[in-house]
């Protein structure tokens, strides 16, 4: 029988299964905007950052690291500082899970307790798992950017999601 799941701080050591997860997001989708996967580094460099200013949790079963979650600044101006930008992956194996949802009800938590008043989660689209994650886990559909990014040979939207924490 498989341990219990596992929601904890990241570490600098989770980095690199942090990476691994992402990188198909990157390099075989429009899900992410990035063009290139961040390394180990860039990795580590970013939970050190985010988990500092916000939170970064990973959801780990019997040592492995199934999926990740983070807050981020929402955007630099002064009066923003109390809504911040959320991501959660989930390594594919682990998909459906049930992990997301529990990622996200402990993040959201501890972003309340640091005082932050609202989350928002942009996803490209088509996306209906993320959409429907989000929509599960109490955000509402708040506005689309039409044709944001080009990716993967096409322009892609955005939607927004937002929760009042």
């Amino acid at each position: 029988m498989a341990d219990p799941l596992t929601i904890r701080d990241a570490c600098p050591e989770d980095a690199e299964a942090c990476a691994a997860i992402y990188a198909p997001h990157v390099t075989g989708s429009w899900v992410s905007f990035e063009l290139e996967a961040p390394d180990k580094a860039e990795m580590a460099r970013r939970i050190a950052d985010y988990g500092t200013s916000h939170a970064w949790l990973v959801a780990e079963r019997d040592g492995e690291v199934l999926g990740y979650a983070y807050g981020s600044p929402h955007r630099t101006r002064a009066a923003y500082a109390s809504s911040c930008d959320v991501a959660i992956y989930v390594s594919a194996a682990a998909a459906r899970s049930g992990i997301g949802r529990a990622l996200y009800g402990e993040l959201l938590a501890r972003l309340k307790a640091k005082g932050f008043h609202a989350a928002f989660a942009g996803i490209a689209q088509p996306n209906p798992a993320s959409v429907a994650l989000h929509e599960a886990c109490g955000f509402t559909p708040v506005g689309v950017y039409r044709e944001v990014g080009w990716k993967m040979g096409a322009w892609r939207d955005v939607g927004w999601w937002q929760r009042v924490l």
